[in-house]
């Protein structure tokens, strides 16, 4: 599903290149809710871009359903985010002027889908995320975590088979946030989606089937988080970085 192979990636700071990623590697071959783990710094968000196809790696190869993703063209790239991934950030993003209904049908609108068939997704998938009574309100009239579902409905729009969430929780309050981590984990399971969510939280991770820990831009491991408590997560990631 997910295939990462020895990724390089390094940005230009004034007169020196600073390396993000350097040759990190992972694959996940089911659906199910995963997260990669690792501090500021580490390059989860770089990794998580270059997936987004949002970013190139300067080498290695990434694979996404099996489709070579890192070397697409930018309009590719564009038609491959539209159609086969779901994105979701830390900012909502949200257009203030619009509806949710009409911040959720947004890209089929641009892409020049019919408006009739974009609403009643839309409001399908307001009502899966519970939102069905907020399809007319603006987002100055709904809550953070009611926002960042109107987010997520709009990245499913047309039903991706992959997901990708980067901090997805920074700007919400803890119940809102284990709110979320559970829809995520929800989605994953009911619709056969894989989620990959970027994360430094060990209580976000105890949602997932799985964690990578990402440590100076290379994967150093995995671990089962499965089951596991934030207390949990949190002591076998410090155990499973102290044996890479």
């Amino acid at each position: 599903m997910i295939r990462c192979i020895d990724v390089h990636k390094s940005y230009r700071l004034a007169d020196r290149e600073v390396p993000a990623l350097r040759g990190a590697s992972l694959e996940i071959a089911e659906p199910g809710f995963y997260a990669i783990m690792g501090q500021s710094g580490s390059g989860k968000s770089t990794l998580l871009h270059l997936l987004a196809t949002l970013d190139r790696p300067d080498s290695g190869e990434i694979f996404i359903g099996g489709r070579s993703v890192h070397d697409l063209s930018e309009r590719e790239a564009t038609d491959f985010r539209r159609r086969g991934l779901g994105i979701v950030f830390q900012q909502f993003n949200l257009i203030p002027t619009l509806s949710a209904a009409e911040n959720v049908e947004l890209p089929g609108l641009l892409a020049g889908d019919e408006p009739k068939k974009l609403r009643a997704r839309a409001l399908e998938l307001l009502e899966l995320l519970g939102l069905e009574d907020r399809a007319s309100h603006r987002p100055e009239a709904m809550s953070g975590g009611e926002q960042q579902r109107v987010a997520i409905a709009r990245s499913l729009l047309y039903s991706p088979p992959v997901l990708l969430a980067d901090e997805p929780t920074g700007n919400l309050d803890s119940e809102n946030a284990e709110r979320l981590w559970s829809l995520l984990g929800t989605l994953a399971a009911q619709h056969e989606m894989t989620v990959l969510m970027v994360t430094h939280e060990p209580a976000a991770a105890a949602h997932c089937r799985r964690a990578f820990l990402l440590q100076d831009g290379r994967v150093r491991g995995e671990m089962e988080t499965e089951g596991l408590d934030a207390a949990g997560v949190a002591a076998r990631y410090q155990q499973a970085l102290g044996q890479a």
